[in-house]
C-alpha cells in the first residue's frame, strides 16, 4: 500500500526466482495486496527464464508478462506422495508399536503400511481438490482463461507440445498463460520505459528490502491503543521456541507479555503449525484462557496449516480466521514406539533382569510392550483425545458429538471448515487484526509484534543482516 501511493514507485517488477518455499495462502494475500497495487493504475510486471508452478501464481497477477523464449511454465497440480515402509520395516525385523485414535489420522501409515489407506486418500483427495480449485480458479481469472483451460495445459501435454514442435515457450503462449515471449535484454529495454537509467545502462531499480529498509516504512505507529500479533509457526514443542519450533514456554511468555501491557487492547495469534507435542498445547492453551480472563479479545489467524496440536491452541479463540487455502483439523492423537527384540534375537543378543513392579523396565525397546504399559498406554491417549474432543466443543460452542463426528483426525481445507463451523471467518492475517481491533473497540490503532527478547549474539546477526540488506 505504501508503494502504491509513492510517487518514487511507477511499477513493481515481480523477480521470483528466489522465491523459496511458500504457502497458497501466503501467495493469495500477496496476490492480492498486487491487485490492490494496480488501482493505482501503476502496472505489475513479471519476467522470468521459467516460472514453477508457485512462482507462476504470482506471476499470473501481472498486467505483463513475459517469459524467455527458451524457458517453460511448470504446471503439474497437487499431489501427496509417501514411501511406505511396513515391509522394509518387517524386513529389517523392527517391531513398532503403534497407538491412534482417530480413524483418518494418516502420520503413521507409512510405518503401518505399504499403501495409502481408503481413509486417507479419500480426505487427501478432498482437501488437494479444494486447493487446486483455488489455484486454478486464482489464476484463470488472472490471466482471464477458465479453469479447465489449465487442466487441459496439464492433461494434454503431449499433444499440446506436439502442436508447437516441442516448444515449452511458445506452448505457455499459445495457451494464454503468458503474454509475450522476450529475451532478457528485450524486458530490460521494455522497463527501461518505467525505471529510467541509473547510468552505465543499468535500470533505476529498488529491491523490496532495500525499500522497506526505509524509516518511513515502519509498520508499528505511535497510536495509544495496540492490537498484539504473535507468530506461532512450526512444530509444537515443550520449553523455549528453535528455528522451525513454537516453544509453550517461549508462546507462553509473549502471552504473558501482551496481558499485561495496558496498551494492548485485543491479541491475534498466528498459527502456521501442523502440530506436535499435546502436553505442550495444552500449556499454551492454558495461557490462552488466562489471557482471556483479563477481558482481552483473542483471535486466532491460520497459515498454511493449523492442524491438530495447531488446532488445539486455536480451539478457545473469540474468533478463528482462516484462508480459503488453509488445513486445519486432524483432531486425533497418535504415538509409535519401535522395538527391536526380534532383530537383537536374530543376533544372538538377550536382555534379561528383575525389578520390584511390573513397569519397573519401563519403556524398553529391545523388548516388546508389557501388555500393563500398552494398556496405560492406550488410556492415557483415549484421555487425551478425549480432553481434545471436550475442548473443541467448549471452544466452538459445538455438541460433543458434532466434534466426535468431524474429528477421527480428518483434514479440512479452509473453506469446508468454515462450513462445519471449526473455523469463523475466511480471510487474511491483515483482516484478522482489524476484527480484533473491532472486537476491542478501537479504531485507531498500531500493530504491536511480540517477539521473545534477543540475545547480544542474535541481535548482532540481525542487525548485521539488516545492514548487508539495505546495500542489496
Amino acid at each position: 500500500s505504501q508503494a502504491e501511493s509513492d510517487p518514487k514507485i511507477s511499477a513493481i517488477l515481480l523477480d521470483l526466482k528466489n522465491m523459496g518455499r511458500i504457502g497458497l495462502n501466503q501467495m493469495e494475500s500477496i496476490g492480492q495486496a498486487l491487485s490492490d497495487f494496480k488501482r493505482s493504475n501503476k502496472p505489475v510486471i513479471s519476467a522470468g527464464d521459467y516460472f514453477s508452478q508457485n512462482q507462476y501464481y504470482l506471476a499470473s497477477h501481472a498486467d505483463s508478462l513475459f517469459l524467455n523464449p527458451m524457458g517453460g511454465i511448470d504446471l503439474h497440480g497437487f499431489g501427496l506422495y509417501r514411501f511406505y515402509f511396513k515391509e522394509a520395516l518387517e524386513k529389517l525385523r523392527v517391531d513398532f508399536q503403534v497407538f491412534q485414535v482417530g480413524s483418518y489420522k494418516s502420520a503413521l501409515e507409512p510405518i503401518t503400511r505399504n499403501s495409502m489407506s481408503a481413509e486417507d486418500r479419500s480426505q487427501t483427495r478432498a482437501w488437494l481438490s479444494a486447493l487446486w480449485e483455488n489455484y486454478t480458479t486464482d489464476v484463470a481469472e488472472q490471466r482471464s482463461l477458465k479453469p479447465e483451460d489449465i487442466d487441459n495445459y496439464i492433461n494434454s501435454i503431449p499433444s499440446n507440445l506436439e502442436k508447437v514442435g516441442g516448444d515449452t515457450a511458445k506452448l505457455a503462449l499459445s495457451h494464454g498463460l503468458v503474454d509475450e515471449l522476450k529475451t532478457r535484454q528485450e524486458v530490460r529495454a521494455y522497463l527501461a520505459q518505467y525505471a529510467g537509467s541509473a547510468g552505465d545502462n543499468d535500470l533505476n531499480l529498488v529491491s523490496l528490502n532495500a525499500y522497506l529498509s526505509q524509516p518511513s516504512l515502519s509498520i508499528s505507529g505511535e497510536n495509544e491503543d495496540q492490537v498484539g500479533l504473535i507468530i506461532a509457526q512450526g512444530t509444537i514443542v515443550t520449553g523455549e521456541s528453535r528455528p522451525g519450533t513454537i516453544g509453550a514456554d517461549t508462546i507462553s511468555a509473549l502471552l504473558r507479555r501482551a496481558g499485561e501491557n495496558d496498551r494492548i487492547k485485543a491479541v491475534v495469534l498466528r498459527v502456521d503449525s501442523g502440530g506436535g507435542s499435546a502436553f505442550a498445547s495444552e500449556l499454551i492453551r492454558q495461557e490462552i484462557l488466562a489471557l482471556k480472563e483479563k477481558g482481552k479479545p483473542f483471535l486466532v489467524s491460520m497459515g498454511s496449516f493449523a492442524a491438530s496440536g495447531g488446532y488445539w491452541i486455536a480451539a478457545d479463540a473469540d474468533e478463528i480466521w482462516a484462508s480459503p487455502n488453509t488445513l486445519t483439523g486432524s483432531i486425533g492423537i497418535f504415538m509409535a514406539l519401535p522395538t527391536f527384540d526380534t532383530v537383537l534375537k536374530q543376533g544372538g543378543i538377550h536382555r534379561d533382569g528383575v525389578g520390584t513392579t511390573n513397569l519397573a523396565a519401563g519403556i524398553d525397546l529391545s523388548k516388546p510392550l508389557s501388555e500393563e504399559l500398552r494398556k496405560a498406554i492406550e488410556l492415557n491417549l483415549q484421555n487425551g483425545y478425549d480432553r481434545f474432543i471436550s475442548l473443541v466443543a467448549e471452544g466452538r460452542d459445538l455438541e460433543r458429538g458434532e466434534v466426535e463426528a468431524l474429528a477421527q483426525g480428518k483434514v479440512y481445507a479452509g473453506e469446508k471448515a468454515k462450513e462445519i463451523g471449526l473455523v469463523d471467518e475466511l480471510g487474511s492475517l491483515d483482516q484478522a487484526i482489524a476484527a480484533a481491533a473491532v472486537r476491542s473497540g478501537i479504531s485507531e490503532y498500531s500493530v504491536n509484534t511480540l517477539v521473545p527478547p534477543l540475545s547480544w549474539w542474535d541481535r548482532l546477526l540481525y542487525q548485521i543482516g539488516a545492514e548487508t540488506r539495505s546495500w542489496l
